[in-house]
């Protein structure tokens, strides 16, 4: 790739039918473009299942759809900082929250909190699969564990909530919507070199969830079912996973939460038929 297009301020869109049309050529999406969306009507009080979403890009999404008029429930880990994240919110839009903890790396607990969805709520009509985690060291000499962790999270942890969103999205025949929050990560294999930390298991569980996403978006065209997918890899965000050092490196040449969440929004806000592959964002001036 060459250095003038690392640098520009990536953000490519690889559009296809949501019935699995040509997927044309990716192309640049100027800013003005974002202005003109679609009306979020039809998502007027819908369910959205946001994993992770006690802080960072999770938190962020849920802020935005809970303004758009989704009912929206959190899945995280931390009940405290769901509930922090629910008393953020204006008071007219609270009662649109509702959380639940999860730790999406066990399917016992993932199975029982989408019961609960399904009991309360009626359903999932969009799903955005959040939760990552990232371990220190490097792949040749962590422990086992670590990496069976963040496989467990990363790679897993979406796999299960996958299939129960897109099962109760065809058996209401829902005209849904799965997201997959990936990493430029996940689009080449990175290390950073011998002095900054390595991202050992990171970059192999987000190039994996590139496949589970692509699988899962040829097998709803197979069978017939109008569920769009979308994937979105971000690159440096400025969240709790990304280390103090690594940030104070970057300066200013990192996303904010809500760029993704905007991104989320935008591909969301998009006409039934028209679905938004994958997005790419890097902030400005960002090499990798």
């Amino acid at each position: 790739m060459e250095k003038k297009e690392k640098e520009q301020n990536a953000v490519r869109v690889t559009a296809a039918g949501a019935k699995g049309g040509h997927v044309g050529r990716s192309r640049g999406l100027s800013i003005d473009s974002f202005t003109q969306l679609s009306s979020m009507d039809r998502w007027q009080n819908r369910v959205a299942v946001i994993t992770g979403a006690s802080s960072g890009i999770g938190a962020a999404c849920a802020k935005v759809l809970v303004a758009a008029g989704l009912q929206v429930v959190g899945l995280a880990r931390r009940t405290e900082r769901l509930e922090q994240l629910r008393q953020s919110l204006p008071k007219d839009q609270q009662a649109r929250f509702h959380q639940r903890t999860c730790d999406v790396s066990a399917e016992a607990q993932v199975n029982s909190a989408f019961e609960w969805i399904e009991q309360q709520l009626g359903g999932i009509d969009v799903l955005i699969n959040n939760a990552g985690i990232l371990r220190d060291g490097h792949l040749l000499d962590m422990p086992t564990k670590d990496i069976t962790d963040v496989l467990q999270t990363n790679l897993m942890g979406s796999i299960y909530c996958t299939k129960l969103a897109a099962s109760s999205m065809r058996r209401r025949q829902v005209a849904g919507h799965l997201f997959f929050i990936n990493s430029t990560a996940g689009l080449a294999g990175y290390n950073p070199g011998h002095i900054d930390p390595s991202l050992n298991i990171y970059t192999p569980s987000k190039f994996a969830l590139t496949a589970v996403h692509e699988i899962c978006r040829q097998e709803l065209i197979t069978q017939k079912l109008k569920i769009k997918t979308t994937s979105i890899f971000p690159g440096w965000v400025s969240t709790e996973i990304v280390p103090d050092e690594t940030k104070a490196q970057l300066g200013d040449v990192i996303l904010q939460a809500d760029d993704v969440a905007q991104a989320v929004l935008y591909a969301l806000s998009t006409p039934p038929h028209t679905q938004v592959q994958e997005i790419t964002l890097r902030a400005v001036g960002e090499w990798y």
